[in-house]
């Protein structure tokens, strides 16, 4: 895995995660909104999936926030996380 993959991939975990949790959801509620299993959304958080296109804007979409926001460094994410 390439070094810019794993560092968006801990970018948007983080982001997802931060978001999730500003927002007072569990990841099986974030699932049901994007219509995805809900250990997806855990394995997302972990880094342990890459995801697609249409995954990113379903998550931005529950998230309510851009996709360019989602990978974003410091942007949305904060580092107690």
């Amino acid at each position: 895995m390439s070094e810019t993959n794993t560092e968006l991939r801990k970018i948007l975990a983080r982001n997802v995660r931060a978001l999730r949790l500003q927002k007072e959801i569990s990841q099986e509620q974030l699932a049901n909104i994007c219509k995805l299993h809900r250990t997806y959304i855990g394995s997302v958080e972990r880094m342990e999936r890459n995801v697609t296109i249409g995954t990113l804007i379903k998550f931005a979409n529950a998230l309510n926030v851009t996709v360019i926001d989602l990978l974003t460094k410091e942007r949305i994410y904060n580092e107690s996380f």
